[in-house]
């Protein structure tokens, strides 16, 4: 590095900083220069991503996080270490120029060798590690609502924090098109031994580029199609929906996270591991599903979807960039024991996995089809997100003891358009974990709860089978969610696989097509509407009320609609299901089901 690589900027702060500057702020301009660079079409995964960030606000997207530093590291050094690490990696060093399209989506990835980017340096004062820690969250919390440009490198955007040229904590936001949480786990790792002065060897992983180009060659797109066969098996037939219960009133929000750390729980699960011959996240995934389907009062099928799915891959394991797809599993808890779900698990989990490299487009295009051909709308009800094997130790081994076992920290709760996730963040050690839920289906101490029984079920099956039936001793009864507070109480039906309620199938109709009479005869749903709309017919009426809804998780549309239209000449009729024959077809050719 000479001395143009680092160019101070007293004056004007970045105009995309969250910080309000101070005198003692700085903010530095590192040139970076790499060997390597390039252009190609984009990853599946950086193509989903860049969909999720053109519809969600950035906290939802970006992700911020306080790197370790090393002890005596300066703020030059640090910088040279970030320099290094943005010329090693080509996902950082990544931008998505607009497209040609009517839209502007982006087609390409570029890979820059060349450019800049601007570190902020916060002088702390004399500030103690309590209040380092809280102004490092702070810094995070602000920076991460601030969107990183597609259209410009890197993916990435430090913040130091410095007394004099002390380094004290390194703030991080990565951009989820450049980095996921596991790629971001390598980053972390890299940064720490660069920093520390030590030599890395040269990446081996797979570019954004080589994947690209795998995933575009014809064994890449077929396994893309079998995916894309694999979810729509799974949405056609599987239930759309998990939580019946009469909080659930709107979208997901509001949600409670709750941090669980157990030295005791980390011990239950090596046993089990042992007795069973599983992995850590195949018994953790059977142990959560037994929990879940215990919660909703169901046995039988259960969708899930699996975060970081393709991380399974081996050639995948240190990839740096965005490998953001679920893998969509299917389980059947209707199970003897424990055990027996454990097995099945297994199995499931390795085929959704296999399944989970796929065509963005495709996959959002198969969920509005599904939506209006069954009349419900798959949500992401139930979430797993195994992050153990990418959390660096030197993240793990800086928090501090836990002072009870188990430890139960509340967080701020994060906004994710799920119902319930369980975040596994160590199994080493400690079992670590967070679970994040929606009010509408566990409250905090509901939730709180379900943590204590998850830890006492690994505890009891550190002994031997388990079997589902005694759930309730460990969990307590299921809640009976659909009676409410008495209102609406009976109105629950079992439709195509999901508890739907039909006092929400009344909203969902109101809101959509204004006054109606609903009527419900075996597993059928049918509307009857009356209007002087010449152009309200079953296709139109089906066509508002699939639009209509998203959040509304225990509604589903009718399955026939009759629309009588008065006329000059009397009364006129039209009956059908509203189904659009296209779709239909559509389906059929990718399920093989007429």
């Amino acid at each position: 590095m000479t001395p143009h690589d680092l160019i101070p900027r007293e004056a004007a702060p970045r105009t995309q900083t969250p910080h309000d500057a101070r005198p003692a702020d700085r903010h530095v301009t590192v040139r970076f220069a790499a060997a390597s660079s390039g252009t190609g079409p984009l990853t599946r995964g950086q193509d989903n991503m860049i969909r999720c960030i053109r519809t969600s606000p950035p906290e939802q997207i970006n992700k911020d996080s306080v790197w370790p530093v090393p002890a005596g590291t300066s703020v030059p050094a640090a910088l040279v270490a970030l320099r290094l690490l943005v010329e090693r990696h080509e996902s950082l060093r990544t931008s998505f120029p607009v497209g040609p399209g009517p839209d502007g989506f982006p087609e390409r990835q570029v890979v820059h060798p060349s450019g800049r980017f601007t570190v902020t340096v916060i002088e702390t004062g004399d500030r103690d590690d309590g209040r380092l820690d809280a102004m490092a969250a702070e810094s995070g919390r602000a920076d991460v609502a601030v969107a990183l440009d597609l259209t410009a490198a890197p993916r990435v955007r430090f913040t130091l924090l410095a007394r004099g040229e002390r380094l004290l904590r390194l703030i991080a936001v990565v951009c989820h098109a450049g980095a996921d949480g596991a790629a971001t786990a390598v980053l972390i790792q890299d940064w720490h031994a660069l920093a520390a002065g030590r030599e890395l060897p040269p990446v081996t992983a797979p570019t954004p580029l080589r994947l690209a180009a795998a995933e575009q060659s014809d064994h890449g797109r077929r396994k893309a199609a079998a995916g894309l066969r694999h979810w729509a098996r799974v949405l056609g037939a599987g239930p759309q929906t998990v939580f019946a219960d009469s909080r659930i009133t709107g979208p997901p929000g509001d949600h409670s996270a709750l941090m669980v750390r157990s030295r005791a729980g980390a011990d239950h699960l090596a046993a089990v591991c042992r007795r069973v011959g599983a992995s850590p996240s195949v018994v953790l995934l059977a142990a959560y599903a037994a929990l879940v389907a215990h919660r909703a009062g169901r046995r039988g099928e259960l969708v899930m979807s699996a975060l970081s799915a393709n991380r399974h891959q081996a050639e995948l394991v240190d990839h740096v960039g965005t490998l953001a797809q679920d893998a969509l599993i299917l389980l059947d808890t209707a199970a003897a024991d424990l055990d027996q779900l454990i097995g099945r698990a297994k199995s499931a989990s390795l085929k959704a996995y296999w399944h989970s490299i796929l065509d963005a487009e495709k996959v959002w295009q198969l969920v509005e089809d599904l939506a209006h051909q069954r009349g419900s709308r798959f949500a992401r009800q139930v979430v797993v997100n195994d992050l153990s094997l990418t959390v660096p130790a030197a993240v793990a081994d800086a928090q501090p003891a836990a002072t009870a076992d188990p430890e139960l920290t509340p967080l701020p709760g994060p906004p994710l358009p799920v119902r319930l996730m369980f975040a596994i963040l160590r199994i080493t050690g400690s079992l670590d974990f967070v679970l994040v839920a929606c009010p509408q289906v566990l409250d905090p101490e509901e939730a709180e709860n379900f943590t204590r029984a998850l830890l006492a079920l690994l505890a009891a099956a550190a002994e031997g089978p388990v079997l589902l039936a005694d759930l309730p001793a460990v969990l307590g009864a299921p809640a009976d969610g659909r009676e409410g507070a008495g209102e609406g109480k009976g109105e629950w039906r079992l439709i195509d696989g999901s508890w739907i309620d039909l006092a929400a199938v009344r909203d969902l109709l109101h809101a959509a097509l204004g006054d109606h009479r609903l009527t419900c005869t075996g597993a059928e749903l049918v509307a009857e509407i009356t209007t002087a709309d010449p152009g309200l017919d079953p296709a139109a009426a089906h066509r508002a009320v699939v639009a209509a809804l998203p959040g509304r998780d225990t509604a589903m549309a009718p399955h026939r609609y009759v629309v009588r239209r008065a006329t000059p000449d009397g009364e006129e009729v039209e009956a059908g299901n509203g189904r659009d024959p296209e779709v239909t077809a559509r389906l059929s050719a990718l399920t093989g089901r007429a």
